[in-house]
């Protein structure tokens, strides 16, 4: 199963020819490329998959995934 998440653009860093950024995936930093959304900032927010920036988000929008995610691992950790 692929997932796509959101993500918060924390920093930006050029290397060579292609820009990447610095995300918070659920508290966890990471480096992805932001091959496909090369005028993307820091304090924006991003979808990711497999380490590329795919599609800008709306804060809101992204807070409200994010909640869902919570939601969904919380549901889960009672099943089990």
């Amino acid at each position: 199963m692929c997932l796509a998440v959101p993500a918060k653009v924390l920093t930006i860093e050029d290397e060579g020819p292609t820009r990447m950024a610095r995300v918070e995936l659920a508290g966890v930093t990471q480096r992805v490329s932001l091959a496909y959304l090369p005028d993307v900032g820091p304090g924006e927010y991003v979808i990711v998959h497999v380490g590329f920036a795919l599609q800008r988000l709306d804060e809101q929008e992204a807070l409200r995934s994010l909640e869902i995610f919570a939601e969904l691992a919380a549901a889960t950790e009672q099943l089990e």
